[in-house]
């Protein structure tokens, strides 16, 4: 029973190690091979697996990073005279927003007001006019 217990255990990584909550079998398979309980949880969570990569990251240094960044933001800053623009613009469009309601305003109050001072119409009487004797 030990070779074929040792068969599925042979050849795995940890990474993808699983631990069987139900009979704390370690296995990398769905389910397990022992119980076919499908509840697990990766062994990396307790044991900090290495680096997978044959080569390590190549460091970068400060200098480069730096004159990479330098590279990156001189896109993404604008000239004196474009910054200008892009004020101008805002402020045009703030006054004409302004203006906008300002003139919404009065004319909401000038309507109002011609309402109140205004006289009520003189009814007419047309069942009297119609009538003839």
């Amino acid at each position: 029973m030990s070779a074929a217990r040792n068969s599925y255990t042979e050849g795995m990584q940890l990474h993808i190690a699983r631990l069987c909550l139900d009979c704390e079998e370690i296995h990398d398979q769905p389910a397990c091979p022992i119980c076919a309980s499908e509840s697990f949880a990766y062994i990396s969570r307790w044991v900090p697996a290495p680096e997978r990569r044959h080569y390590p990251r190549p460091v970068i240094p400060a200098e480069a990073a730096n004159t990479y960044r330098q590279l990156l933001d001189a896109d993404r800053q604008q000239s004196g005279a474009m910054r200008w623009v892009r004020r101008g613009v805002l402020g045009v469009a703030a006054l004409g927003m302004a203006g906008w309601v300002f003139r919404r305003n009065a004319t909401d109050s000038n309507s109002s007001r011609s309402v109140l001072t205004s006289t009520p119409l003189q009814r007419r009487d047309t069942t009297e006019s119609t009538r003839t004797d």
